[in-house]
């Protein structure tokens, strides 16, 4: 007679299907060619459209995940809410993404009995602002940390503070270089570019945590003494972020002709390919993806000597790293680089290519999570 054996599972959990689209079909590409069955636990939105992809993932709605959201009674549903999910599905492990997941989905695994894993994305805009939301996110942390069979940060920096904070210990920790880039899809293009004015460009969030606001100060000061430079912005207004832009002060950017606007875009490799340079001035990140989809489509990069940007830059190597939340600072890297002859600016595009393939390539993160998802099994 042969005994049957259950296929091992692994459940991932996150704040929106948006974010399992976007930054976790390598892991579901992974794991499946591994033999585990995949579950996705998160609320559904547009982006439910990656099942089509994935016909043997389950996908299950979290209904009580309010991202942004400061309410206990929700949250304690939120907690309910997974402990039966994980009982019922009995997960052989739980990989928990971004921070409610991580405090609230640590309570519900450890109830359900089920092991788990907290993987750090970045520390957002409670721990970018030393206020009271910092100091409550720390105290959740610290209360459900133990709880977790392993955190995975997505920088160096982030595990540092975790660690020095006593909110875990460094033995029940490790980082990553991010979540990864597809270097197939993101690939320097063969299109000549158009036109001779240089063109630095923002993706991301309009956010003022992002750096949005001195990437529009630098464009100011660049703009008065290059008149012939072009500064682009790609991304979308956040509403339930406290940091978002004010909508009247996107609108005075452009009506000033700072910027050009170009508002969300899904797929942005048209605009890095005509760019110059991409810039993320951010003040922290967990490890900002645009600057590798930049990298990967050989473009110098201009970013923020922070956690998570700077492991992505080689100060004057791949590009140049600037102080944070410094408009003087960036419009002095900018003025770098449009010094550079183009031949040196295609040179840090090609070791950030290379750069983007050795280091940050989806299929290496994928596979050091897998790594790590063993050791705990």
């Amino acid at each position: 007679m042969t005994k049957f054996t259950k296929m091992k599972s692994i459940a991932l959990v996150a704040n929106s299907t948006w974010n399992i689209y976007n930054f976790r079909q390598n892991l579901i590409d992974r794991f499946i060619r591994e033999g585990y069955e995949v579950y996705v636990i998160a609320p559904v939105d547009e982006y439910i459209a990656y099942r089509e992809k994935y016909s043997e993932v389950r996908h299950f709605n979290l209904r009580m995940m309010d991202r942004d959201g400061m309410n206990p009674f929700r949250d304690v549903l939120l907690v309910l809410e997974l402990i039966r999910r994980y009982r019922k599905l009995s997960p052989d492990v739980v990989l928990h993404f971004t921070n409610k997941p991580n405090i609230y989905g640590g309570i519900a695994a450890k109830i359900a009995g089920v092991k788990s894993i907290a993987v750090v994305t970045g520390l957002g805009h409670a721990f970018i602002n030393n206020g009271l939301a910092r100091r409550v996110m720390e105290w959740l942390y610290r209360q459900t940390g133990m709880l977790h069979d392993k955190f995975i940060f997505e920088n160096a920096d982030d595990r540092a503070l975790f660690i020095q904070s006593k909110i875990i210990s460094e033995s029940k920790s490790i980082s990553v270089k991010g979540c990864g880039v597809d270097t197939e899809f993101f690939k320097p293009s063969t299109a000549p570019k158009s036109g001779e004015n240089i063109i630095f460009t923002f993706i991301g969030r309009l956010l003022y945590d992002k750096g949005i606001r001195e990437f529009v100060s630098a464009a100011r000061f660049i703009k008065a003494r290059y008149p012939q430079v072009q500064f682009w912005v790609v991304g979308e207004l956040d509403d339930g972020n406290p940091s978002t832009v004010d909508r009247d002060e996107l609108v005075h950017w452009v009506e000033e002709d700072i910027i050009y606007y170009y508002g969300f875009m899904r797929d942005v490799r048209d605009v890095i390919s005509k760019s110059d340079c991409i810039v993320m001035p951010s003040y922290r990140e967990g490890l900002p993806r645009i600057n590798i989809e930049a990298m990967a489509m050989a473009k110098p990069v201009i970013t923020t000597d922070t956690a998570g940007c700077k492991e992505t830059v080689i100060n004057g190597v791949n590009g140049f790293l600037v102080s944070a939340k410094n408009a003087e600072s960036l419009a002095e890297a900018m003025d770098k680089l449009i010094q550079l002859a183009p031949t040196e600016r295609n040179e840090m595009g090609s070791i950030g290519r290379s750069m983007a393939v050795q280091i940050f390539d989806d299929k290496i993160i994928a596979g050091a999570i897998l790594d790590i998802i063993k050791t705990i099994l």
